[in-house]
């Protein structure tokens, strides 16, 4: 047993860290103190012996990024940003896990200053710092100038058994060796626990080795309370510029509980009130006052805003340099540091003569070309698909070792970690992040899409080859309920263009969007373009009307990308047999769902009960829009192997069928 008059200054302050975590788990009745109590050094060394920042000012573009990949311990972050003078009073903490706190459950970075990342579903964390490293290695490529390195900082992350267990950490981890990213510094917390047991129970892998395997600098520290060779170990990371990082360090989670640590019993339940008076007791700390915080503590720790204030002061003198001896590429950074489009960008995006066939995923690739043109920070690539899904950037290179300065990156076959690891790259700031790969491997990918709608992330997700309209490789790779299951994700934005014209309206609208993420559903097969004077401007309100009868219509036809072209063709059958008919492209439910009611009833009035809708997916949803009178053509099974005019014509997306349905609705 210590006592505080017997503590140094450090191991006072790494104390303190464990006992203000336990404190306000316990106080919730809910959260992990087993981690923060193990990790509490490694942390403490992170923070006070290396990490880059000013507390008083979260958002310093060139501070050191520090990601808790293992949410769970989020109390952790919470006492280190407390302690070092981030605005999150005490009285926060002790709302932890509350409703309407600074503080939730795990780690939310449009919540809490300071927190970089949102993590908790493990393995993203780890893949968001690969997202920080290589956008810091991109911009300081593009952005610094001899002698000016105004972009130069590490990411640290504390990564757990969880984190390396999950397949998203093992894509973004792969990709990460092969990138050499040097400064990407991770520290493993290795308790060998995990909720149902020990870790020996289905991970006896040697970790380790498997990030040598990648490709990382791999250290181990055998105790992970040993301050020294903690900092001896990052200093060591530091020195090996051509790899990321690994610091195995092996910890005892729950450390200081008498009767809990090093066991499962410590991991995500509170200690209980009795063995945390057992704790205090055992680590000499006050167990008559909870959130106790010796004043040496909070002196000790508070110096980071000191330091912070100096080290962003003398930042901020070495830009105004860069400034000086570089003003355009100090407008260029401001500008994409701002997150504002640049100005008359949309004069980039191209219009699109109609009449002529165009596979949407080919428009797409011309407007990203044309849009990238005009911004330079538009940055991303493919999950190996660049080909298909065209997101290659004409005249540009790779983001690959010593060529940084590439916008191209290839992220490999590798759906989910290229989802988590954009995340990182927008988070980071500074840069727009964009991949893409088939709509059907969007299932790949949507736990990291899922984070970007909740941090209000706007990555924009490019998936082609959208429907059975892909043909031949069948139903494995033809999306059927795809389009609903994007559609569900809250803050998200689903469009799916119905000719090339629509799609360059779609990246206007992703572009513009900053508060979550966009997916655009191109075709493989080509479309016929309308003309852009009737459809300019609609997809951005998510529906309009395409054409229309004189007078009030006796049916609405409706349907989204590739069937709007059927329904304009079955429209014109029906006038010739006398019926008014509206035909409305409905390229996106969010963007017209969020359109006045005057607007949405203009385009959908309720006097018009006769409706059908037409969409190569799940008819689920549709209700919405056609009511309890109107019809929906869908597809409520697999695709099949087979040229794409025929699954059209066997599954009833045709022109005769869309007919027939409309005339049997009205009668006729």
């Amino acid at each position: 047993m210590s006592d505080l008059a017997t503590l140094d200054l450090e191991a006072l302050a790494v104390n303190t860290i464990r006992m203000l975590s336990v404190d306000g788990v316990q106080k919730a009745n809910s959260g992990h103190p087993g981690l923060p109590m193990g990790a509490a050094a490694m942390a403490y060394v992170i923070w006070q012996r290396h990490l880059r920042h000013n507390p008083a000012d979260p958002t310093w573009v060139n501070r050191d990024r520090f990601v808790l990949s293992a949410g769970h311990g989020s109390m952790l972050i919470y006492s280190l940003l407390h302690l070092t003078g981030y605005d999150l009073p005490m009285d926060e903490i002790k709302q932890f896990r509350q409703w309407d706190s600074k503080t939730p459950g795990h780690p939310e970075n449009f919540m809490t200053p300071g927190v970089e990342t949102t993590t908790g579903p493990l393995g993203q964390g780890l893949a968001n710092g690969v997202g920080f490293a290589m956008a810091e290695a991109h911009l300081a490529a593009t952005l610094n100038r001899d002698g000016h390195d105004v972009i130069d900082h590490y990411t640290y992350a504390i990564v757990s058994d969880g984190d390396l267990m999950e397949g998203v950490a093992s894509e973004a981890a792969s990709l990460a060796g092969h990138l050499k990213l040097g400064k990407l510094i991770y520290l493993y917390d290795d308790n060998e626990i995990t909720i149902d047991g020990t870790t020996g129970i289905a991970f006896t892998e040697e970790r380790g080795k498997r990030f040598e395997a990648y490709g990382w600098h791999v250290t181990h520290v055998a105790d992970g309370n040993d301050l020294d060779a903690i900092d001896a170990a990052i200093n060591e990371a530091k020195a090996v510029t051509d790899k990321p990082s690994l610091i195995v360090c092996r910890t005892i989670i729950g450390f200081g509980s008498p009767n809990k640590a090093d066991s499962s019993d410590a991991h995500g339940s509170p200690l209980g009130p009795d063995e945390v008076a057992l704790t205090k007791q055992n680590l000499g700390w006050p167990s008559d006052e909870p959130f106790f915080v010796p004043d040496d503590a909070y002196a000790h720790f508070r110096e980071a805003l000191a330091r912070g204030a100096a080290q962003q002061q003398a930042w901020n003198a070495q830009y105004d340099a860069y400034r000086t001896a570089h003003p355009d590429a100090a407008t260029t950074f401001d500008q994409w540091f701002s997150g504002d489009l640049p100005e008359g960008w949309k004069d980039a995006v191209p219009t699109f003569e109609p009449g002529k066939k165009v596979a949407t995923r080919n428009a797409s690739g011309t407007v990203l070309n044309a849009v990238a043109g005009v911004m330079g920070n538009l940055f991303g690539g493919s999950a190996d698909l660049a080909k298909s899904n065209k997101t290659d950037l004409k005249g540009e290179h790779e983001f690959q070792p010593g060529a940084y300065d590439g916008r191209i990156i290839r992220f490999g076959v590798r759906e989910h970690g290229m989802a988590a690891i954009c995340n990182g790259l927008h988070q980071h700031g500074g840069l727009r992040a964009y991949c893409a790969t088939f709509l059907v491997f969007s299932d790949y990918l949507r736990p990291s899409m899922r984070l970007a709608a909740l941090t209000h992330t706007p990555v924009i997700y490019v998936f082609t080859h959208d429907s059975i309209g892909l043909g031949e490789d069948g139903p494995t790779h033809q999306p059927v309920e795809h389009f609903m299951a994007l559609r569900c994700i809250p803050n998200a934005t689903f469009i799916r263009p119905a000719d090339a014209n629509e799609t360059a309206d779609a990246w206007i609208a992703a572009l513009e969007n900053t508060s979550g993420p966009t997916a655009l559903a191109l075709s493989r097969q080509n479309l016929m373009t309308f003309d852009p004077v009737v459809t300019k401007g609609g997809t951005q309100k998510g529906a309009y009307v395409l054409s229309d009868s004189e007078g009030t219509p006796d049916v609405i036809l409706m349907a989204s990308g590739s069937e709007v072209e059927i329904i304009a063709a079955a429209a014109d059958t029906l006038r010739e047999a006398g019926h008014a008919v509206r035909v409305v492209s409905v390229p996106s439910w969010e963007l017209f769902d969020a359109q006045g009611a005057d607007y949405r009833e203009q385009v959908l009035p309720k006097a018009v009960t006769k409706r059908i809708a037409v969409e190569a997916g799940v008819t689920f949803g549709w209700e919405r829009y056609v009511g309890d009178e109107g019809q929906i053509i869908g597809l409520d099974r697999f695709g099949a192997s087979a040229p794409y005019e025929v699954l059209y014509e066997k599954f009833g997306f045709t022109l005769e069928h869309v007919v027939a349905s409309a005339e049997d609705m009205l009668g006729s």
